[in-house]
């Protein structure tokens, strides 16, 4: 039977609220399932999701996201042979290849949730003043981030450019690829059964400009990640998503999104936050610590 699948937003699986669907077909044009057409409205409904979700996520431990995530790799694997079939379906691969793609992401996956605990030791620490006081930099999390996913790698892209988002403390409004967009509603399957909290991450689907124009412009989004977007629609929503001064990390042309990532998508959505503090004086001596 063909599947009509629906949006994940909040924890949960709504309809669009336009009611619409659209035919999502393989490399021949075979016709695969429906999906939704999300509308304004689903945008900034999940938007508000994410917001809600975004004080309980930010505020967790970085061990807790980091053994969460780990989890949700886990499940993924369990489900690996959807995924072969998935994606070899969406982008025309092998049953062989396309099982490379996602051990690669399911690997992908681990390797962010590893870097939970991590990154604020590599991005943050002590900095050397001339005086009697402490002065540290901590990164914290940017806050709402609105994800236009891949067009073409539909699972490994998709993974490469939501994980980093949520495992620096962040929540997502994921815009999954307009042409292959079943890999990430999917991926909204596996999460509503881990321990993710709802609304930590928010997937939708449809025509992507329809979906972005909103986010971009939206006031309580904090940045955006344009990696699924052309050249013009980037530039559209580059100059939408200036108005209220968000991030915006503009689309880079990826050769192989199998290669190492590096922590630039990591980074990209931190705040560095800088506390000054006296060090005091111990004993008559006026030692310091």
């Amino acid at each position: 039977m063909l599947k009509t699948y629906k949006l994940y937003v909040g924890g949960k699986f709504p309809r669009s609220e336009s009611g619409r669907v659209y035919e999502v077909t393989d490399a021949k044009k075979n016709w695969l399932a429906n999906a939704p057409l999300s509308s304004r409205k689903d945008a900034r409904d999940a938007v508000v999701a994410a917001r809600k979700a975004f004080g309980g996520w930010a505020g967790a431990t970085a061990y807790n996201r980091g053994q969460i995530l780990y989890r949700v790799a886990e499940m993924l694997e369990g489900r690996r042979d959807q995924y072969v079939r998935e994606v070899a379906e969406a982008e025309g691969l092998s049953k062989s290849k396309a099982g490379d793609q996602v051990d690669a992401a399911i690997d992908r996956w681990v390797w962010y949730a590893g870097w939970t605990d991590k990154i604020a030791q590599v991005v943050g620490g002590g900095n050397p003043v001339a005086g009697p006081f402490f002065n540290l930099s901590s990164p914290e999390p940017t806050g709402v981030v609105a994800v236009l996913a891949p067009q073409e790698s539909s699972f490994l892209g998709l993974v490469s450019v939501v994980a980093p988002v949520i495992a620096t403390g962040n929540t997502a409004v994921v815009v999954a690829s307009e042409k292959s967009p079943l890999p990430a509603l999917s991926l909204g399957e596996v999460l509503a059964t881990s321990d993710l909290p709802g609304g930590v991450v928010n997937i939708l689907s449809g025509r992507t400009a329809e979906i972005a124009a909103p986010l971009a412009a939206h006031q309580d989004v904090n940045a955006i990640d344009l990696a699924g977007a052309d050249e013009a629609l980037a530039k559209e929503l580059e100059i939408a998503a200036a108005d209220n001064l968000k991030r915006v990390l503009r689309p880079q042309p990826v050769d192989n999104w199998s290669a190492t990532p590096g922590t630039d998508r990591m980074t990209a959505f931190l705040e560095t936050k800088t506390v000054w503090h006296p060090t005091g004086s111990l004993g008559a001596s006026g030692s310091a610590y």
